[in-house]
């Protein structure tokens, strides 16, 4: 049988692996408050 997933170790990191800084994490935040506003505050005053 053949391998079907060839592993390549190129140096690619996926995702989840990688680290992320605090300046993401509240660029994050604030993109979540603003989905929130619009998906429930919007609505509500419309």
């Amino acid at each position: 049988m053949t391998d079907d997933h060839a592993h390549d170790d190129s140096g690619r990191v996926t995702a989840p692996m990688q680290e992320f800084s605090t300046g993401q994490v509240g660029t994050g935040f604030l993109v979540l408050l603003v989905g929130l506003a619009v998906a429930y505050l919007v609505p509500a005053f419309l």
